[in-house]
């Protein structure tokens, strides 16, 4: 068995800052083997650098997904090329630089693959998931049954689809992107552990990550505002997972939603 906690979107200093805090304690209790996380948000709320990358390694992070904010810093191709604990998503185009998975080594020696997938729907026009994912999987199949998806998309059929999709052929699909935790955790008859959303670890008065009032501004009256991260209390979003490492089935999926009153 091995046992694998992903934690939802990182947002900005405030998502960093809580994980450092709550995450060793989390790993220790609860005996974790590996550590995901989705750090596509974890440099100034959109997008991610080499250092806000090494900063979260501090607090025991073992691998990054990505997402739609990518190309936020020009920097990050860095890390996309020579780091072994980062990977794109596998359905941008095949030229961009970075790996499409990756496999890492967990503390109790199993190999665990990584997949990140961006969505569709609502989203900038991409390769299809559906088809990547599996051809992905196929190939990490030749290595190791355990294998974690992060779907990136806004659409909760989509995620929910490419579920059904690849059920029995990873052990997770994993939603991220919306920020919001869901509560529809489950793992399905081929044995794929499933939730639409992990949620984010980030200011929790907020709106998902953002400061209110210039959210707000930009609704109500379309006129564009700079987002920018809001401060206050915050919330650390993960889910836990066990899955057996002989046939990569998942036995448990569990969320994890801790708020704390820390401030920027």
């Amino acid at each position: 068995m091995v046992k694998v906690l992903f934690l939802g979107d990182i947002i900005g200093k405030p998502g960093r800052n809580i994980v450092h805090e709550i995450l060793p304690q989390i790993t220790r209790e609860h005996d974790i083997d590996i550590v995901l996380a989705n750090a596509e948000n974890s440099a100034g709320g959109l997008g991610v650098t080499p250092e806000t990358l090494q900063s979260l390694r501090k607090t025991g992070i073992n691998g990054f997904t990505l997402g739609n904010h990518i190309w936020r810093y020009d920097s990050i191709v860095s890390s996309l090329e020579n780091d072994t604990d980062v990977v794109k998503p596998a359905n941008l185009p095949p030229a961009t630089p970075g790996k499409n998975f990756m496999v890492l080594t967990a503390r109790n020696g199993v190999k665990v693959g990584v997949v990140s997938l961006l969505g569709r729907v609502f989203m900038e026009p991409i390769d299809c998931p559906f088809r990547r994912g599996e051809e992905v999987i196929n190939e990490i199949s030749k290595e190791t049954h355990v294998i974690i998806v992060d779907i990136h998309a806004e659409a909760t059929a989509e995620k929910i689809a490419l579920a059904w999709h690849l059920d029995g052929k990873c052990s997770a699909i994993l939603g991220t992107h919306t920020h919001v935790q869901t509560a529809d955790e489950w793992i399905l008859p081929g044995g794929t552990a499933y939730i639409s959303d992990v949620g984010m670890c980030g200011p929790y008065h907020s709106v998902i990550g953002m400061e209110v009032n210039r959210v707000l501004t930009r609704f109500i009256t379309g006129i564009p505002k700079k987002w920018e991260v809001a401060g206050g209390p915050t919330v650390f979003n993960a889910v836990l997972l066990e899955i057996d490492d002989k046939n990569g089935k998942a036995h448990k999926i569990e969320r994890v939603m801790i708020k704390k009153p820390d401030t920027m």
